[in-house]
């Protein structure tokens, strides 16, 4: 594993922007950046993806001890939410993706950040820009990069011929995710729906959710986390609904930092884990404390011999805390890279390197692409 440097294309952001990925630059300097990229070897890449498989099949383990018993508190789910996520559970709901976000040198093996098994953060650019960058600057190369083919086939086990598709806001890194699923999902033989949030009404009679037309919504793809569905006024229609929802409620298990204790407690010193607690005594003074529900690094503080090293600030918090083992992330020409692998239908199939020369992987943090020896 190697950071190199080269020179971006002249036009990258027309390139880029021609791929429908608009949201390239924030005020404070490139998002994407392709003035460096990372490279693997084949048996790093085969290391990488093993790991991602294993933990997704940990993670699975592990959401299964916690309905069995009955550890909802323990990742901050309320009571209300829990007869649906069961029936979800029990269903065998169709997941389309995920993504680890995983520490790894090359050396050591990849440990476990965080599951982001919810909200597709960075898809776009994990599977369509850096795929394109890579067939220009090094067409001879290969990536870690099935991504976009496997979304396609995952559609195919939703199981309805029309899926709707929502998300809050006007983001255009919201808008532009939602049009490139909604465009996977038409390749697969579907029929897409845009519709607001704002316009999804409750039908009385099929006791589910509707259209602006009246039509059921029969399968629902929605950018918005389910902690936060479980708070809305219309959450209290959410465990009658027939709708199928993308991702399932049963994910909340899984996007959960909650969950890294019980994993942890479940499989002590596996190799793709760090030390993770409900406290911090444990961890003797140096640990990240991370809530159990955020995003983008909100509100994660990193202790190092009871000192603070590092903290972001935000919303997140109200259902508390878990505390892991420092991570080992690299330092690759002062930046700290964090390697996302996208889990796609319950497989690993791809790869998007977060970087930045602060411990905490944030929002504006860069996105550099990644290719194969």
């Amino acid at each position: 594993m190697r950071r190199l440097t080269l020179t971006p294309r002249a036009n990258w952001r027309q390139q880029v922007e021609a791929l429908g990925f608009t949201y390239h630059t924030h005020e404070t300097g490139p998002y994407w950046d392709e003035s460096a990229y990372y490279e693997f070897s084949a048996a790093e890449i085969d290391i990488l993806e093993a790991a991602a498989n294993t933990l997704h099949a940990l993670c699975i383990e592990a959401a299964q001890a916690v309905i069995d018993r009955g550890w909802w508190s323990r990742l901050g789910i309320p009571e209300h939410a829990v007869p649906t996520i069961l029936a979800s559970w029990e269903r065998d709901d169709a997941s389309v993706y995920g993504r680890f976000d995983l520490a790894y040198d090359g050396m050591q093996p990849p440990k476990l950040l965080e599951y982001n098994a919810d909200t597709p953060t960075a898809l776009v650019e994990a599977a369509v820009v850096q795929w394109h960058w890579l067939r220009e600057r090094f067409p001879q190369a290969d990536q870690f990069n099935s991504i976009h083919e496997r979304l396609i086939e995952a559609w195919r086990g939703v199981g309805s011929a029309r899926v709707h598709f929502t998300s809050v806001g006007d983001l255009p890194e919201d808008e532009q995710t939602v049009a490139y699923l909604m465009d996977t999902c038409q390749q697969a033989g579907f029929t897409p729906q845009w519709l607001a949030v704002e316009d999804i009404g409750w039908d009385l009679a099929t006791r589910g959710f509707a259209d602006v037309q009246g039509a059921p919504i029969e399968a629902l793809f929605k950018l918005y986390p389910w902690e936060w569905l479980w708070h809305e006024p219309f959450a209290e229609k959410l465990p009658t609904a027939t709708t199928l929802f993308i991702e399932p409620p049963w994910k909340l298990l899984l996007s959960n930092k909650g969950l890294l204790p019980v994993l942890w407690e479940l499989f002590p010193d596996h190799p793709n884990l760090l030390p993770a607690y409900e406290t911090p005594e444990p961890l003797g003074g140096s640990y990240a404390r991370k809530p159990k529900l955020s995003r983008e690094g909100a509100n994660v503080t990193l202790v190092e011999h009871g000192r603070t090293l590092e903290e972001n600030s935000g919303d997140y918090g109200e259902e508390g805390y878990v505390y892991q083992a420092l991570a080992p992330i690299p330092v690759c020409n002062g930046n700290r890279p964090v390697l996302g692998v996208w889990v796609v239908n319950h497989e690993a199939c791809g790869l998007g390197i977060r970087e930045d020369t602060r411990r905490i992987t944030g929002n504006i943090s860069r996105f550099v692409p990644h290719r194969m020896t």
